[in-house]
């Protein structure tokens, strides 16, 4: 049986991170069976989540973990789109993973309010007086990459201004269909998912969140696919009492 390993739950989310998201999703589309263990980082071979075990073969990052999948499991997460929707699939996810992910990473870890009430208490089992030191340390350095990825390096108003681009050709290429691609759903669709249930979980306030929000086909995309993957996940009530 693979072995997923996470962050686990949190946020307000069924999962903390939208890459594990991502793989967790695509198991669930692939209908492989799977199993869920918790772990940090520092045990990932790329030190990074997610990775699996699958046999003893030990495969990290969710896009080498999907091809895995498709190589020795011979799904095809893509099988009912053209040659031209697979490479506008995969033009999305990149954008996806390398732009609003990225936003995202801003609201959590750089607005103070949101880094103290999430990503702060990763860091709560290690000793008190190293504990500030270590939070600071994983701060700062969340939010050099965030400048790196070129989003950081704009004012706030105006990060989220690009990220509102990115958002808008999401909701236009979903438009009233169910999912991102057509009638069914891909694997840019776990990708997606994940990001965008990242951003609206009622857990954390933010202008990306708020404004993510104006996007109703985007929201409602969000609610179909938390029930269709995490039915037992309570997402709507949460969302209804923030």
């Amino acid at each position: 049986m693979i072995t997923l390993y996470g962050f686990g739950a949190g946020f307000g989310l069924p999962e903390i991170s939208p890459f594990v998201t991502k793989t967790e999703v695509q198991l669930k589309m692939a209908g492989l069976d799977y199993r869920k263990r918790k772990a940090m980082p520092p045990a990932s071979p790329k030190g990074q989540l997610p990775y699996i075990d699958d046999e003893a073969e030990i495969i990290a990052d969710s896009t080498f973990i999907r091809a895995h999948i498709e190589g020795k499991y011979g799904f095809d997460f893509d099988a009912p789109l053209s040659l031209q929707a697979r490479a506008q699939a995969w033009a999305f996810e990149r954008m996806i993973e390398h732009h609003v992910y990225w936003a995202l990473v801003g609201a959590r870890w750089v607005e103070p309010e949101n880094f103290a009430k999430g990503p702060a208490h990763f860091f709560d089992a290690v000793p008190e007086h190293r504990r500030e030191k270590i939070r600071e340390d994983a701060q700062f350095r969340v939010a050099e990459n965030y400048l790196l990825s070129g989003l950081g390096r704009h004012a706030p108003d105006e990060d989220v201004d690009l990220a509102m681009r990115s958002l808008f050709a999401l909701s236009v290429q979903l438009g009233d269909k169910p999912f991102l691609m057509g009638d069914a759903p891909c694997g840019t669709d776990a990708t997606a998912f994940g990001a965008l249930a990242g951003i609206l979980t009622p857990y954390f306030n933010s202008p990306l969140r708020e404004r993510t929000e104006h996007f109703g086909n985007l929201t409602a995309y969000v609610d179909r696919m938390m029930l269709q993957y995490y039915p037992d996940f309570v997402w709507e009530k949460q969302r209804e009492a923030a």
